[in-house]
């Protein structure tokens, strides 16, 4: 059965995430239904990250095997004419075949997060569910300084949900930078793989250091207590996205 690979953006905002959950619309459902709407096939959809609700994607990418071999850009065309028609949120930017041994899940190399915070003191309008709003004036290298502590590879039991699935909390943070633009303070995240939760509770620690709340040492401090309850916060799903999924040879 030829393998497809598909390049996804959506605005998270009306789902439950990105996977199938019985009772609740997800990204997957969207794009599983769109692709038995155009060729009759009940399909199992496996994606590289599967973010949660509320949580957008720019750079997300999955796998389907399909009976038929199709055009990639007949299957990339078909599905966006149906999720259109559906009035879902979801684009398939590109769609590519890919060779069988491709899984958009475990082939993947790093994975790239964007976080968002617009900073300023009147709400957010236009921006409303594509950012965190956070009213008090933030201190974006304080920030980023802080944030080496958590670069390389630790137990970030401090960063993850308990209800992470992960057989192990070690993983290696490749990068955590934190840079300002005007009013907007970007958090960009890299690994190979993250915890349930562990970029939002990044973010939400490193907003107390912008406040002057905490400092580069309390981070360090709640890395090392591998302790759930000594993580400052939880930053909201709304100013996170997945921008981008490396692979052997892209």
């Amino acid at each position: 059965m030829p393998r497809y690979r598909l390049d996804i953006e959506y605005d998270g905002t009306p789902y439950a995430g990105w996977q199938r959950q019985a009772g609740h619309h997800s990204v997957q459902a969207a794009i599983e239904q769109a692709i038995k709407s155009f060729c009759g096939e009940e399909v199992s959809l496996r994606g590289a990250g599967r973010t949660d609700a509320g949580v957008h994607a720019t750079g997300q990418v999955a796998h389907v095997d399909l009976a038929r071999d199709w055009s990639a850009d007949k299957v990339r065309d078909a599905l966006n004419a149906y999720l259109t028609m559906a009035g879902e949120r979801v684009a398939i930017l590109v769609a590519s075949r890919a060779v069988e041994s491709f899984d958009a899940r475990f082939s993947a190399r790093g994975r790239h997060y964007l976080y968002r915070i617009v900073n300023r003191r009147a709400p957010l309008a236009l921006e409303k569910n594509k950012a965190w709003w956070v009213p008090k004036p933030l201190d974006a290298e304080a920030m980023h300084e802080a944030a080496q502590a958590l670069v390389g590879r630790h137990d970030f039991t401090t960063f993850r949900s308990s209800h992470c699935q992960a057989n192990s909390p070690l993983r290696t943070l490749d990068r955590l930078d934190v840079g300002r633009s005007g009013e907007v303070v970007e958090i960009r995240a890299s690994a190979r793989s993250f915890l349930h939760n562990q970029v939002r509770s990044m973010v939400g620690t490193l907003k107390r250091v912008g406040e002057g709340a905490w400092t580069a040492a309390d981070v360090k401090a709640a890395l090392e207590a591998r302790d759930r309850a000594a993580c400052a916060g939880l930053a909201p799903p709304q100013g996170l996205y997945l921008v981008a999924v490396d692979y052997a040879g892209t």
